[in-house]
């Protein structure tokens, strides 16, 4: 293969921390002394103090330390946490001595399974191994298919100074190329985070997008990657091996996607793996198989300020739409988002958050405006996942390119209006008052159709306004339960551009607990300095009303200067115009901001204390004028005289 690897990418790691365990007297102590002084030792300690490898030991120049332990029942707490900070475990048997190599199954191994840190297996005092006891990899076979856990397996010798530089150097390649995260050895092929991570690199590389690498964009592929061209019969060898084995990997325009992924395939079973994390560090990944945290720009904002889609994106997000749609149906089908996000560690839009939160169609596919709902709440409640997923799908701009951010809102009240295109609607109420019905009728939906609801529930559509423009809003429905919690943050109302207040208007214990709920967000609103224009719904209208709810909720929205509560019912459809209402009410921010009793004492404090100052204003200014006439009265007089 001509893919040659380039220098290592730690990948983070500034140094390396290689734990030494195993049976006594399999010869781990004199393995880490054989390997930092390259001689035998005479006369060894039962435990080493950590060791440091020479920085030039390797090539990577990365410090290494190794550690001894002792596998005494009594330190066995000891060697338990050394293991837990280790990087990788070099876990020893002695080649003379059967029964080491029979205790990793019975007893060393499933201790290690409880681990993260990838194991290498090291047989020691390979000049002792008897011809009878078979080969290596005869020997290992059975073990390494029954722990997965294993990266390698090697004999050594420290007395003869056989193998002993490559146990530490295939130690430190455990850690800086896993095979983990890229291979599943039993099933023998890429792990699927693997595949979409190599297929959007070799989309990234087909620049005539003819579904094919060709010989220049091969060439400049490994360039990118390795810093160094292929020669012409380099890329005839690397198509004729692919070929050979993959009739689908190469066409008449070159390296096929399947041969693409087949190549790095070939690779990691040849051992290869720092070819395939090179290639794949190069284009931003991490060892999660993720971008690095690098790429995506820290996010600088006040706790009341959102960030919104920008046209630019928008019009990219139209292109990937119709480009994904390929039945022209105008919506993407489920099939059809997860081939869009094929080339993402994982279809972002899987979780209950995103599952039920935009308008399908009847036969289950998302509108355009359903998916620019599914990105504008994915920006709104998670800005950097937002755009590390517009990467993923090929978006070619930077951060400041995709992402508006908005004005503060407490900025929006003071000047009485909004430049915002996205509002943040939060739903409170008792159970079974309708908050559900509501966000599902949102979404054209009946309350029959409404999914389990399981933790946060977000519902994200268009509002067309009278005047003919276009809103999106987004409705996060708040439990009961999650009341408490939420309004104990004193930023949870920051992002919040209108709060409703829901309750069932046929039940007067309903409209009680409302009312309660609507007090603590007006005070918590008050309180921080985040005051939320509030909003009350008598849900279920068509159902016999409750005239003490009726009466007292008029009274309160009256006292608490907001509207009237606004009657609807979902099972008629008729929703009195609410999410308009909804919108509206978020345009003026100023407005149908309630106040409380307290609110109320302070305001009339501070007319008060206003009309006091007032007062003294004047009798100041009087006394002022006073002072002035009798100077010029005193003046004239001493004239005359």
């Amino acid at each position: 293969m001509a893919l040659a690897a380039a220098p290592a990418n730690l990948a983070g790691k500034q140094s390396l921390r290689v734990v030494v365990i195993g049976d006594p007297g399999t010869g781990k102590s004199s393995l880490v002394v054989s390997a930092a002084t390259e001689r035998f030792p005479g006369d060894v300690p039962r435990v080493l103090p950590p060791t440091r490898l020479p920085v030039d030991y390797f090539a990577d120049r990365i410090p290494i330390t190794i550690v001894d332990t002792s596998s005494s029942p009594e330190q066995r707490t000891k060697l338990i946490a050394e293991c837990q900070s280790a990087d990788v475990v070099v876990l020893t048997y002695a080649c003379d001595q059967p029964a080491t190599l029979e205790r990793l199954s019975s007893f060393w191994f499933p201790e290690l399974r409880r681990l993260q840190a990838p194991v290498i297996v090291v047989g020691c005092k390979l000049d002792l191994r008897g011809e009878e006891q078979g080969t290596l990899d005869a020997v290992m076979a059975p073990i390494m298919v029954a722990f997965r856990e294993i990266e390698t397996c090697i004999e050594c010798s420290a007395l003869r100074q056989i193998l002993v530089y490559e146990v530490f150097y295939y130690a430190q390649k455990a850690v800086l190329y896993p095979t983990a995260p890229l291979f599943d050895q039993e099933a023998q092929m890429l792990k699927l985070r693997c595949m979409r991570a190599l297929k959007r690199i070799f989309i990234l590389c087909d620049h005539d997008r003819d579904g094919a690498l060709s010989d220049v964009e091969l060439n400049d592929f490994q360039v990118i990657c390795f810093n160094a061209p292929l020669q012409p019969n380099e890329i005839i060898g690397v198509k004729r091996t692919i070929q050979e084995k993959l009739a689908e990997g190469v066409n008449e325009n070159g390296l096929t996607l399947t041969g693409f992924l087949f190549l790095h395939t070939l690779i990691i079973g040849n051992g290869k793996l720092e070819t395939t994390w090179t290639v794949l560090r190069k284009f931003g990944y991490d060892n999660e198989l993720k971008l690095r945290d690098d790429l995506i720009p820290a996010i600088k904002r006040a706790p009341d300020q959102t960030l919104e889609l920008t046209s630019k994106v928008i019009d990219f997000l139209r292109g990937i739409f119709n480009m994904f749609d390929t039945d022209n149906d105008g919506a993407l089908q489920p099939a059809e988002i997860n081939d869009l996000f094929s080339t993402a560690p994982e279809n972002p839009w899987s979780s209950h958050l995103y599952e039920n939160c935009a308008e399908n169609n009847v036969l289950g596919g998302l509108s355009f405006e359903g998916f620019i709902s599914k990105w504008t709440l994915m920006t709104l409640i998670h800005p950097s996942n937002s755009f590390a997923n517009l990467i993923y799908v090929g978006y070619p701009g930077d951060f400041d390119s995709a992402f508006t951010t908005t004005r503060k809102r407490r900025v929006d009240r003071k000047k009485k209006q909004t430049q915002r295109n996205v509002f943040q609607c939060y739903v409170f109420g008792p159970r079974h008052a309708g908050k559900t019905s509501l966000l599902q009728s949102f979404l054209k939906r009946q309350p029959s159709d409404a999914p389990p609801v399981n933790g946060e529930q977000f519902a994200a559509n268009t509002v067309e306004l009278p005047d003919g423009t276009r809103k999106t809003l987004v409705m996060r429905e708040i439990s009961e339960g999650d009341v408490g919690p939420l309004l104990s943050d004193k930023e949870s109302l920051a992002p919040c551009d209108v709060a409703v207040i829901v309750y069932d208007s046929g039940d007067e214990v309903s409209w009680q607990r409302a009312r309660e709920l609507l007090v603590q967000v007006a005070t918590r609103g008050k309180n921080t300095g985040y005051e939320v224009p509030c909003l009350i719904v008598a849900a279920k209208d068509d159902l016999d009303q409750s005239p003490l709810a009726l009466q007292d909720s008029t009274r309160v929205s009256h006292d608490m200067g907001i509207e009237t509560p606004i009657p609807i019912s979902v099972r008629l459809r008729d929703l009195n115009n609410i999410f308009c209402r909804i919108v509206h009410a978020a345009q003026q921010p100023h407005l149908s901001i309630p106040e409380t009793e307290a609110g109320k004492t302070h305001r009339q404090y501070r007319q008060l204390l206003n009309r006091s100052l007032t007062v003294v204003s004047v009798g100041a200014a009087v006394a002022v004028v006073g002072v002035a006439a009798y100077r010029v009265y005193a003046a004239r007089k001493n004239a005359s005289s």
